[in-house]
C-alpha cells in the first residue's frame, strides 16, 4: 500500500477523541474514547489522486483534518516528501506544502473579505511575498480557475456557490502545495456546477502537478477524479486499491454493498434488491468484537465475531480486510 517515493504516507495513524466524564472530575471511571481514525495506512504518489469514500460518520474528514495537524494525532505517523510533519512544531512550514479545499464555501470565505483579499491571505501569512508578488499570484490564482481579474474587489455573497468555491480552490492553490486535500468539494453545488468543478480540479493537477486527497461520499465523484480509493469503515481502511478495480471488482462485503448503493443515472440497470445497506454503523466508543462489519455482513463466521481482518493483498495493489474475501469474490 505505500512506497518510498510516496509524496504523502500514513502509517497507523490514530485519532481519538477523549469522553468526558461527568459532573464529577474525581470519578476513578476508565477513560473512554470516540475512535475515530483507528489505525490507517495509505500513500498518494505524486501528481496522483486518492479517494476516500464511505458513509457518513466513517471518519473520513477527521482522517483529513489529522493528516493537515488541523487536529494532532493520538498515535501513529504523517510522512510528506520523505519528511514527518505530525511531529513539526512550525505548521507554517506543513501549510506550505498542503491546503484544504472545504465542502462549503460560503463558510470557508469570510463574508467581510474582498476575493483578492482571501486569496492573498495565505500568500502574506505563510509566504511572506511582498504585495506587488501577491497582486502578481492573485491575478494568475484567478485566471487558472476561471474568475475574471476584476472579480478580486468583489464580496463573497456577489458570487454564485460555483465561483465561490473556484475562489476557494484559487486561495488553496495560490501558494503552490503538493497536496491538496478536497473535502466533499461538490457535494453543496448543482449536478452541472459540480461537472465544471471536477474539470477544473483535473486540469489543475495536470498544471500544477497537484496530488489530491479526495474526500467523498459519492462513487461516481471518486470514479471521475480518483486514480485509487480507500474505503473507510468505522475508522478503520477496508479495502484499496486502483479505482476501477475496486469500483468494478470489489471484494469486502461494506464495499459492495456501498457501490451497489450508488445512484445510477439508469433505472433499468439499478438492482433495488442490492442497494439497501442493512443494519447500523457501530458505535465508535464500544465498536463490537472482531471485524466491526460482523453484525452487518451476509459473509461472517463464528470467526469474524473474534478475530479482526487485516488488509491483505488478494489482487496486484488490491488489499481487503476480509477473512473470507474468497467468498466475497464470487
Amino acid at each position: 500500500m505505500t512506497n518510498d517515493d510516496s509524496l504523502l504516507k500514513t502509517i497507523e495513524l490514530k485519532k481519538y477523541f477523549p469522553i468526558r466524564k461527568g459532573l464529577n472530575p474525581f470519578s476513578r471511571a476508565e477513560k473512554r474514547y470516540v475512535r475515530a481514525v483507528d489505525g490507517v495506512s495509505l500513500s498518494i504518489p505524486n501528481g496522483k489522486t486518492l479517494g476516500v469514500v464511505g458513509e457518513s460518520g466513517c471518519g473520513k474528514t477527521t482522517l483529513a483534518r489529522t493528516i493537515a495537524l488541523l487536529t494532532p494525532p493520538t498515535g501513529g505517523e504523517v510522512h510528506l516528501d520523505g519528511n514527518r510533519i505530525d511531529r513539526e512544531r512550525n505548521k507554517k512550514a506543513v501549510y506550505r506544502n498542503i491546503q484544504i479545499v472545504y465542502q462549503d464555501p460560503d463558510s470557508s470565505l469570510d463574508p467581510r473579505m474582498k476575493v483578492g483579499d482571501s486569496i492573498g491571505e495565505p500568500l502574506r501569512e505563510l509566504m511572506g511575498y511582498s504585495e506587488n508578488e501577491v497582486r502578481k499570484n492573485v491575478s494568475q490564482s484567478l485566471v487558472a480557475v476561471g474568475i475574471p481579474l476584476d472579480y478580486a474587489t468583489w464580496l463573497p455573497k456577489q458570487l454564485s456557490g460555483g465561483q465561490k468555491q473556484r475562489v476557494a480552490i484559487a486561495r488553496a492553490i495560490s501558494i503552490h502545495p503538493r497536496l491538496v486535500i478536497l473535502d466533499e468539494p461538490t457535494s453543496a453545488l448543482d449536478a452541472s456546477v459540480q461537472a465544471q468543478i471536477l474539470a477544473l480540479l483535473v486540469s489543475l493537477q495536470k498544471e500544477y502537478n497537484l496530488s489530491y486527497l479526495l474526500i467523498t461520499h459519492n462513487i461516481a465523484v471518486a470514479k471521475y477524479l480518483a486514480d485509487s480509493i480507500a474505503v473507510m469503515y468505522a475508522g478503520n481502511v477496508v479495502e484499496i486499491g486502483p479505482t476501477l478495480d475496486v469500483i468494478d471488482r470489489p471484494r469486502h462485503p461494506y464495499t459492495k454493498m456501498l457501490v451497489n448503493s450508488a445512484p445510477l443515472p439508469d433505472p433499468s440497470r439499478r438492482n433495488l434488491l442490492q442497494m439497501e445497506i442493512k443494519g447500523e454503523v457501530p458505535s465508535a466508543i464500544n465498536p463490537p468484537p472482531g471485524c466491526k462489519f460482523n453484525p452487518r455482513c451476509p459473509y461472517a463466521e463464528e470467526l469474524c465475531h473474534n478475530s479482526s481482518p487485516t488488509l491483505r493483498e488478494i489482487a496486484p495493489s488490491h488489499f481487503a480486510a476480509c477473512h473470507f474475501v474468497e467468498k466475497t469474490g464470487a
